[in-house]
């Protein structure tokens, strides 16, 4: 960035995920009931009265799936891919180990990925609402601008202090894509300062 003549390096950006979400189906019906009376206290919580699904805990990776009668499995909390997949391939050893038979692997797909972003600078968001198309910026109702990236398609949170929220990726490398897209319209326009 050329800030009056003095060349100014860019900023890394700081990304932390912070939830995935994913999705496993068990192609089979799950006896919820026997779930419950085979495993241990704490771990499973099951009150179909309330809500048909019941909520399986793992303190390693700390996560928590939603289990469906139909086998269809919610899982989140995880902080990466990877750490999805093997909540998912544990709670399906857990449920191995207390009888329940599981005839295929769970076919497994990642809805969400949320991640907090520090971009080290603050930026100026009325110049950004004004600028980009797709944008959302109402002071009044929210301190932060809501810009919907296309590609990749996620939806971005981008607040004056220079944080931002990336949510709606499928892959961890779209999380990263759109972060870098965003962090360089704002060195390019000069809506971000560094101090």
């Amino acid at each position: 960035m050329n800030n009056g003549g003095g060349y100014v390096p860019q900023i890394k950006a700081t990304v932390s995920i912070e939830n995935v979400v994913a999705s496993a189906t068990l192609n089979q019906k799950i006896d919820l009931n026997s779930v419950v009376k085979g495993s241990l206290d704490g771990v499973v919580t099951y009150n179909p009265v309330k809500f048909p699904g019941l909520v399986f805990r793992l303190k390693r990776p700390k996560t928590a799936t939603l289990i469906f009668s139909s086998g269809k499995m919610v899982c989140a909390g995880a902080k990466s891919e990877q750490e999805a997949r093997r909540a998912v391939l544990n709670v399906v050893k857990e449920l191995k180990k207390i009888g329940i038979i599981i005839v295929s692997k769970p076919a497994l797909k990642i809805q969400n990925i949320v991640a907090s972003v520090v971009l080290g600078g603050t930026v100026d968001l009325e110049k950004v609402a004004y600028m980009l198309r797709n944008t959302m910026y109402e002071p009044d109702q929210f301190p932060g601008l809501i810009y919907r990236m296309d590609d990749p398609k996620v939806v971005i949170l981008l607040f004056a202090s220079g944080k931002m929220v990336c949510t709606g990726a499928k892959r961890e490398a779209d999380v990263h894509i759109a972060v870098e897209k965003m962090h360089d319209i704002l060195e390019e326009t000069e809506f971000i300062i560094y101090e």
